[in-house]
């Protein structure tokens, strides 16, 4: 047993707790508060001075699938070949040895969805990790966290469209992600219909993994920057029934009040982008605080492959433009925790969940911070005490 004690915890769901201590067992917190005992034959590790949040979650990345400078310019993300693609998994192209895990530790993170990238309207299924060192994948991937990205916008009309392949405009993005989703559909009730009257059903692997989604049983995580663009995501995925995230809503602020009022979940960032596609334009740092003012529930992310540890700092900025400091905490806690579902796991400082902590030396969205140390479930994988 390790007792973290005089830390300023922040539990996130009872608010911030000044000295407390932290006892963790068998990679489980086993109890948090000002006022806990500590068995004798626990470890003590004083945290004087030292803030303690739960492990941070980035919930939109492309991490440890083709780094920059590796061969094909590092693009292991985007199976470019047709505008669908629903049946590539991002499983086989994570690499468990990437430079990019333990540098992400260093930032205080702990898990991290990767997806693929955002050249087709369909790019196949992304899946949530453990920034733990691994042989292979299957010692990093949290089981049951698969998702089907989609992307909507400049990326797959310029993809495909100068190539003279459909969709080369919006209309044709949309026309495109409905008739995969409506043939899906079409597909899943035919399989159903055979299997309860007992007849052979033949299997297409390009249709399978979307049988999930068009049954509302697998998130799809939508990639959209333009405010247009996002209500499409909306409109299609109501027209289908679909559970779904709205991915990097840049123009959110502008459309702010109906994803309020619809409870539609979003990801959102990179914050800094630059004016790099007409899309990106409007690309605010005071997006997140306008969000959260119209009641909006969000994660903020880095879109990043190793940058991803520097997304504290653009939480920072965010809050100097108006975001709350809980609505900070729970951006990279709690929202992305619940947006993976694996909110019953993490996403808190509560006993029964994975000890996966981080230890900071000062505020964590401060930019003068250092992440001290990163606990997940119970060893420390970066430490600096």
């Amino acid at each position: 047993m390790v007792a973290l004690i005089n830390c300023r915890a922040v539990t996130i769901s009872d608010g911030i707790i000044e000295k407390a201590t932290i006892l963790v067992e068998d990679g489980l917190i086993k109890a948090v508060g000002d006022n806990v005992e500590i068995p004798l034959d626990a470890a003590v590790i004083d945290l004087e001075g030292k803030w303690v949040t739960p492990g941070f979650i980035d919930a939109h990345s492309h991490l440890a699938m083709g780094e920059p400078g590796t061969k094909g310019s590092g693009d292991d993300d985007n199976e470019a070949t047709a505008p669908v693609t629903a049946h590539v998994r991002m499983a086989d192209s994570l690499d468990p040895w990437s430079i990019g895990i333990p540098e992400a530790r260093k930032g205080g993170f702990t898990v991290m969805c990767t997806l693929p990238g955002s050249a087709n309207i369909i790019g196949g299924t992304g899946v949530a990790v453990k920034l733990k060192d691994g042989l292979c994948v299957e010692d990093i991937i949290i089981p049951g966290t698969e998702v089907m990205k989609m992307a909507l916008g400049e990326n797959p009309k310029g993809c495909y469209g100068s190539r003279h392949i459909m969709p080369m405009t919006r209309m044709g993005n949309g026309a495109v992600l409905r008739e995969a989703l409506f043939n899906a559909k079409q597909y899943a009730e035919d399989k159903a219909a055979a299997e309860a009257e007992g007849k052979p059903f033949k299997k297409d692997f390009r249709q399978e993994p979307l049988v999930p989604v068009v049954r509302g049983e697998m998130r799809c995580r939508i990639h959209c920057h333009r405010a247009d663009d996002i209500m499409t995501a909306v409109r299609i995925s109501e027209e289908f029934g679909l559970d779904y995230v709205v991915e990097h809503c840049t123009e959110g602020f502008k459309v702010a009040d109906i994803l309020a009022e619809k409870k539609v979940r979003c990801v959102v960032g990179p914050l800094r982008m630059i004016p790099g596609k007409m899309e990106v334009w409007n690309c605010r740092i005071d997006n997140p605080a306008m969000m959260e003012k119209a009641g909006c529930e969000f994660a903020l992310s880095a879109d990043a492959q190793t940058a991803t540890r520097w997304l504290p700092e653009e939480v920072g900025l965010a809050m100097a433009y108006g975001l709350s400091e809980e609505a900070a905490f729970r951006s990279l806690t709690i929202n992305p925790a619940k947006i993976l579902g694996l909110d019953h796991r993490m996403g808190t400082i509560e006993a029964g969940k994975d000890a996966d902590l981080a230890i900071f030396d000062g505020h964590p969205f401060n930019n003068m911070t250092r992440c001290k140390a990163t606990m997940i479930e119970g060893k420390f994988w970066h430490s600096e005490l």
